[in-house]
């Protein structure tokens, strides 16, 4: 792949991902258009994109969260501050087509495409991520260095995660179509040259804490246990505050109640590795064809998953916006196709699938193409 360089994904799985970090020259030039420095500040301002601004001033560190007015962005230096915008891959459809370029990667792992601009000076300071990352600059010129010491700790006060001590090992100069590829953990130093924008391609990768909070609310849904507390040979107390210990047993086995497989586990991950995140909404159609019209339109010119929204499936189930969808056996081989190639193409497909890809059309998961 020339995305990697000329490794193949086997290749760059085995040598290099989550081991060490790779740089690769003229990795990506297909660039149907540009993100400009105008389009990105007017993303910036929207209320349903996350973007921030950060500057560096008299030895400071300043952060803002958007949205933004226009006024803001005028009165900005020179020099020295990144503006950056998240999820543009729901925004743009050839910035989504790139994400999906990294589709040699689980769709569970891949999570979104960031970009930030950057005049010269401009810079997020040095840190590290806790997930791999993919970082291609896209006009400019940004100096990199990188170090695999990561143990200084953040600077305290800082309103961003900036390393109190740096000591960088290898350094280069990235320029148009360049991308730089850095394992979790690895700490890196980003300073623009050249004005330019830095797409970085992340991935997920949950705490554990967030997963077993997560698995348990699920479980809520999920349990349905019998039985209520009793205590029919209950003898008379002395101490009537305190916990006793044939309370505290049988609380116990009434938790040990609490059961779950891998069954349970599969249906978790389905749903919560399609859950949207806080800030993501539908736009469902406003005037929605009916169930004929619909068939023909995708009959015409096929149809495809929405920017925002994620298909998995396993085994014989499929899932879509945190829910396991119903539909009959049939369907499932289109739907695994369009899991995996997020369209499919114009075709009369059968009513049982029509069906249900009907259903996910008015809630706004599938566009028509």
């Amino acid at each position: 792949m020339q995305l990697l360089g000329g490794l193949s994904p086997e290749e760059f799985l085995r040598d290099y991902w989550q081991k060490k970090p790779l740089l690769i020259r003229n990795a990506w030039s297909n660039f149907p258009e540009l993100i400009d420095y105008a389009r990105l500040t007017d993303l910036a301002q929207q209320s349903d994109v996350e973007s921030r601004l950060i500057e560096y001033k008299e030895g400071r560190w300043k952060a803002e969260s958007g949205p933004f007015r226009a006024s803001r962005f005028s009165r900005l230096p020179e020099t020295d501050w990144t503006v950056l915008v998240g999820n543009v891959n729901h925004l743009v459809p050839h910035i989504e087509d790139l994400l999906y370029q990294f589709n040699f990667l689980p769709y569970t792992r891949l999570d979104d495409l960031m970009i930030s601009y950057a005049p010269p000076g401009g810079t997020v300071g040095p840190h590290y991520d806790s997930y791999d990352v993919f970082l291609l600059q896209v006009g400019g010129k940004k100096r990199w260095q990188i170090s695999s010491d990561d143990a200084s700790g953040f600077i305290e006060d800082a309103p961003i995660r900036v390393l109190k001590e740096f000591h960088p090992e290898q350094e280069w100069v990235l320029e148009h179509g360049d991308m730089l590829y850095l394992p979790p953990m690895y700490a890196h130093y980003g300073v623009a040259i050249e004005p330019g924008m830095t797409y970085s391609i992340g991935f997920r990768a949950p705490k554990t804490q967030e997963i077993a909070g997560k698995f348990l609310e699920f479980l809520q849904d999920e349990l349905c246990l019998e039985g209520m507390y009793s205590d029919p040979q209950r003898q008379p107390t002395h101490k009537p505050a305190e916990i006793d210990n044939e309370f505290v047993g049988q609380i116990g086995e009434m938790l040990k109640n609490i059961t779950w497989n891998d069954e349970t586990i599969r249906r978790f991950v389905g749903s919560y590795f399609t859950e949207p995140k806080p800030h993501v909404f539908y736009d469902q159609p406003d005037e929605p064809l009916d169930l004929d019209e619909f068939a023909a339109a995708v009959a015409a010119g096929g149809i495809k998953i929405d920017a925002k929204a994620l298909m998995l499936y396993e085994s014989e189930r499929v899932y879509a916006n945190g829910e396991a969808l119903e539909f009959e056996p049939e369907a499932l081989p289109w739907l695994q196709k369009l899991a995996d190639q997020r369209k499919l193409p114009a075709a009369n497909y059968p009513e049982s699938l029509i069906t249900i890809l009907y259903e996910c059309y008015e809630y706004g998961y599938l566009q028509l193409s």
